[in-house]
């Protein structure tokens, strides 16, 4: 292909920006669901003719290791039927490499002159694509047919216009389907907003300035990505980390280990030690494990550096056929989220070993798929599905961050006034949680604490989360973080405490369900942290007077006496 000169790359490579963040915006404006439009639980890509990733504003990092795997399946299937106008979908993580079954895939193909040049696609949660619980994804499910229905890669529309028997499957395999069809419509929309500015961009600069655009972007990352290992020294390193349970054992944790080899330029991971496989949903397929790969090796590289097909010339994956990372049809798959956090933490801590200076400890976990489901006062279905966040663990000279989703689970917390206007549900309690942040020279983030009390006449409750009996655990001296938990009532004769998975469980008017969420570890010891640093802990309701003195070694009756005091005065007192 031919050289492009630098002035064009950087117009053309800036213009692809803008288009993905074009679309971006566009799928959560028109997102009919709170998942899409409130969590921003959606990504929009552009590959090219191969399914490489050419452009990216992703705000979740494994949608990127997806995605292609759904245009390379597309082009397996219907190879040379590909035709303008089609536009594909698939929810099929075993044919396509999508995520989960509750995320839909959407792709359409580009030409120019006949030429098919690149794709358009995004990746989106679904409110409900059926299954045995609402919301489908069942924090218990056995087989992935527990799952919901599954579309292989199928053409959705063909000349621009839908078909309406896959359309009606939709529909009719939805507790949701208004929302369910309002979510893919825009997916398809806002592909067709992409092709059309490609296709402004190939009129104006040419299809071969494209194209060597497309090459020389995965080159540089490629380039720059070697250029970082190479100032590594060679060498291997271990970690591991585990998921308490799969949500059907609830008495095994799940291993997740990886031995990391750095030769030259190049990054092998190979996760042949981890579990086998689980009869719960905690499996995750290869492409997602090379995500998580992606994901660990940008973090310590280089965070600005672009995750596209570049980088995947320099790293190497191995996984074990028959394990938790490398499932064999019809294990499920749904939670696997929580397993790809965990595989990242035990990258972040290999990685660590390697790349001296950089650390972070283990942080809340994932954000934990929750939904509370049923009819409302009307009749009509609803499902509130939401990702409440955990906190970051301490990293090298900063305190963690607190009440966010965390690593690879990078959507939003819903806000209560959406909650509360579009389903029947009270929120009566959202808060950071005092002490749930490990202990340390620099603290862990805190975990939110988030209090439901239930109003519709009929609902039931599924939940995807995590760290309830493996808690984030510190480093160099630091402290493990608080345990999240899902109490039923609390403080009440009818109490009943829930495990972090589950599907199913019946609501009914007046319950109160209480979701705390895990805190991230410390860094360093506790007793080297400044006294000023936990009086404001203590003033800003991050850390109690009892932890202070007790964890953290601070004087009782000088802090007694700055907490007196005024408060603009106290975070000054010193020892």
């Amino acid at each position: 292909m031919a050289a492009i000169d630098p002035v064009t790359f950087a117009v053309i490579a800036s213009r692809l920006s803008g288009i993905v963040q074009e679309m971006q915006e566009g799928i959560f404006r028109t997102g009919y669901s709170t998942i899409v439009r409130e969590s921003q639980d959606a990504s929009c890509m552009l590959m090219d003719a191969e399914g490489s990733v050419v452009g990216e504003h992703v705000v979740l990092p494994l949608h990127v290791a997806a995605l292609p795997e759904v245009v390379r399946a597309v082009r397996r299937i219907f190879g040379d039927a590909i035709e303008p106008g089609d536009a594909f979908i698939t929810n099929h993580p075993y044919d396509a490499g999508v995520t989960h079954s509750v995320d839909m895939a959407v792709v359409t193909p580009v030409f120019h002159d006949g030429v098919l040049a690149a794709f358009c696609g995004s990746i989106a949660h679904k409110s409900d694509l059926g299954g045995i619980v609402p919301g489908t994804g069942s924090g218990n499910a056995r087989e992935i047919f527990h799952e919901g229905i599954l579309f292989p890669p199928v053409r959705y529309m063909r000349a621009g216009t839908i078909a309406r028997d896959i359309d009606a499957m939709l529909r009719a395999n939805s507790r949701t389907p208004e929302l369910v069809i309002g979510d893919v419509r825009g997916q398809v929309g806002v592909a067709r907003l992409g092709e059309r500015r490609l296709a402004e961009t190939i009129a104006r600069y040419g299809l071969p300035a494209l194209l060597a655009t497309f090459a020389e972007k995965q080159d540089a990352t490629e380039r720059c990505a070697r250029a970082e290992l190479a100032t590594w020294p060679d060498g291997t390193a271990e970690a591991e980390s585990f998921v308490d349970h799969d949500g059907v054992a609830l008495d095994v944790p799940v291993r997740y280990h990886v031995r990391v080899e750095k030769r030259g330029e190049t990054l092998h991971f190979d996760f042949s030690g981890s579990s086998d496989q689980t009869l719960g949903p905690i499996n995750v397929r290869p492409a997602l494990v090379r995500g998580c790969c992606y994901y660990a090796t940008i973090a310590m590289i280089d965070p600005t550096i672009e995750n596209n097909g570049g980088l995947a010339r320099a790293i190497a994956t191995t996984t074990r056929p028959g394990s938790v990372l490398d499932p064999v049809f019809p294990a499920p798959t749904n939670n696997y989220m929580a397993t790809a956090m965990a595989v990242t933490e035990a990258l972040i801590d290999a990685l660590t070993k390697l790349a001296t200076g950089r650390k972070i400890a283990a942080g809340g976990g994932v954000g934990g798929g929750m939904a509370i489901s049923g009819a409302r006062p009307n009749g009509s279905a609803f499902v509130q599905y939401e990702s409440i966040g955990s906190a970051y663990g301490a990293r090298s000279m900063k305190d963690g961050v607190s009440g966010v989703s965390v690593l690879l689970s990078n959507s939003r917390i819903t806000p209560i006034e959406i909650l509360e206007s579009e389903f029947p549900t009270r929120v009566r309690r959202f808060a950071l949680r005092m002490d749930s942040g490990g202990a340390g020279r620099f603290r862990g983030g805190l975990g939110p604490v988030r209090e439901y009390e239930v109003l519709a006449p009929q609902a039931q409750l599924t939940l995807r989360g995590g760290k309830h009996t493996v808690p984030a655990h510190g480093i160099d001296g630091g402290a493990a973080a608080a345990l999240g938990s899902c109490v039923l009532n609390p403080g009440t004769p009818a109490e009943r405490v829930l495990p972090s998975r589950f599907g199913g469980v019946a609501l009914v008017p007046g319950d109160v369900l209480r979701i705390e969420k895990a805190g991230g570890g410390g860094l360093g010891d506790p007793h080297e942290r400044a006294f000023a640093t936990v009086l404001g802990d203590v003033l800003d309701g991050y850390v109690s007077e009892e932890a202070a003195v007790a964890v953290y070694g601070a004087d009782r009756q000088l802090l007694t006496a700055a907490i007196s005091s005024d408060a603009s005065m106290a975070r000054s007192i010193t020892p």
